[in-house]
């Protein structure tokens, strides 16, 4: 029974060593093996690969790896004594990979090692690759030595069938991600939708806001309520702004957007704080060649028309200037159409042409400052609220003359009212009459000088000829 069992074991250690034998003669050299590293002897490492012995492996490609961790191995040798790399492995494994990644599109990662004149040298799985300059970045790059000792990842756009030629693109991986992206952006983007961006670059006409693989456009009208600011008052590149969507259109990549839709509206207390006739007080903003724009609160503009400035100021006054203090008066206010003017003359409190007639009744002199001239006339402001006019004709200036350089705006004068309507606000006066008045009191009043005068000299005459006719005669 023994000797059966023993003739047994013999005859499977045979079995097992013709099987190894076997198995080694179908080795060959630049055969992939699996194997298992059994020991590890000062330089070397045993690997066992299913032959009559251990293969051989250089210790320094161990790496991490352990005695009895299994790995992948290309055989360099078969004697004197059985070799084997697993770096090899490695580059054949990942050489496979690169083919596979350029039938399939898939990015490779590569370090740049150096650079030349028409582009740059990568090493990709221990290859040598090669990178146009117009291929390392979108557009051309304005460092060209940026990208040395960096890695990055690249597409194969040809590769040859022994690998001997390999070319590459970062560009393409880019434009890959930024499609990408911009796909994952535009499902994000709606008219109505309230997103967040980057301040990519900034125009005198707004601001592009990079929206995560897409770019969108605030105009410099929905930038803010402000009115007459610089889109760079506003914003700063790389600034994190929230904005929201006006206008969507992918088939033109064209996005609209309104920070200034997600801001308070200031115009809601504009009519409890600034009603008709109530004062102002803000700062010049801009100037244009009809008046003067004030800001009253952030996002709300008066307008002082020249018509409105004080009588004999000018636009170009130095109190006027831009950033300038001013009060005045609210003239009207216009909600609906949003627009507010404004008045640096005195506003009337209550309707000066209801009880006009009676207070300024005709014949009456009056005075008054002079707003301005025209053709036709010169126009008097006799109180806040209630301006005549006194047409040339009744002026003192010869027909054709100036009446500019007659009566300067911001003069005082003296009229005569002819008329008053005024259910048409019109007052009607003349400087001739006043003038022609004041003459006639002028000479009653030195007429009547002169009656005391002459009454005077008749009674020293008559004293003295009395006193001659009392006299004795000789």
């Amino acid at each position: 029974m023994s000797n059966e069992n023993n003739q047994t074991d013999t005859d499977q250690s045979f079995a097992e060593a013709l099987a190894q034998s076997f198995q080694q003669d179908e080795l060959e050299i630049g055969q992939l093996v699996t194997g298992t590293i059994m020991a590890v002897h000062g330089d070397i490492a045993l690997v066992a690969v299913g032959g009559k012995s251990e293969a051989v492996m250089d210790r320094t490609e161990l790496g991490e790896l352990r005695p009895g961790d299994g790995l992948d191995a290309v055989i360099i040798a078969l004697s004197p004594e059985l070799r084997v790399s697993h770096k090899l492995a490695i580059e054949r494994r990942e050489r496979e990979a690169l083919r596979g990644a350029y039938d399939n599109a898939v990015p490779v990662e590569g370090k740049v090692t150096g650079r030349n004149k028409g582009g740059y040298d990568v090493s990709i799985a221990g290859l040598r690759a090669f990178c146009p300059m117009s291929q390392i970045d979108l557009g051309f790059p304005r460092n060209v030595d940026a990208y040395l000792g960096k890695t990055f990842l690249f597409r194969i756009t040809e590769l040859a069938d022994d690998l001997a030629s390999l070319v590459i693109s970062r560009a393409q991986v880019l434009k890959d991600e930024r499609e990408a992206a911009a796909g994952a952006a535009w499902s994000r983007i709606a008219v109505g939708a309230e997103i967040e961006g980057t301040v990519k670059s900034i125009r005198d006409f707004g601001v592009f806001v990079d929206l995560g693989g897409v770019d969108g456009m605030v105009h410099i009208s929905e930038l803010s309520h402000r009115v007459g600011v610089r889109p760079s008052q506003v914003v700063k590149i790389g600034d994190s702004v929230r904005a929201k969507v006006l206008e969507a259109d992918r088939g033109k990549g064209r996005i609209a957007l309104s920070m200034k839709a997600l801001e308070p509206d200031p115009w809601t207390e504009v009519a409890g704080r600034f009603p008709s006739g109530a004062t102002f007080d803000g700062t010049v903003a801009r100037k244009t060649e009809f008046g003067v724009f004030v800001e009253l609160l952030p996002g709300v503009d008066g307008l002082i028309h020249v018509s409105q400035l004080p009588p004999g100021m000018k636009l170009d006054d130095e109190t006027l200037a831009p950033g300038a203090p001013v009060r005045g008066w609210v003239r009207e206010l216009d909600m609906e159409r949003r627009r507010l003017s404004l008045t640096l003359r005195e506003v009337a409190t209550s309707d000066p042409w209801a009880d006009a007639a009676g207070r300024y009744p005709a014949d009456t002199i009056v005075e008054g400052l002079v707003e301005r001239t025209a053709n036709f006339g010169v126009f008097v402001q006799l109180e806040p609220g209630l301006t005549g006019l006194i047409p040339a004709s009744e002026t003192d200036v010869p027909r054709g003359g100036d009446l500019a350089a007659r009566f300067a705006a911001g003069s005082r004068i003296s009229a005569t009212v002819l008329s008053v309507d005024p259910a048409r606000k019109r007052i009607s006066l003349s400087v001739k009459k006043a003038k022609e008045g004041k003459a006639v009191k002028e000479f009653r009043r030195w007429n009547e000088e002169k009656k005391v005068e002459r009454k005077a000299e008749v009674s020293a005459f008559g004293a003295a000829l009395m006193k001659a006719l009392q006299q004795p005669k000789e």
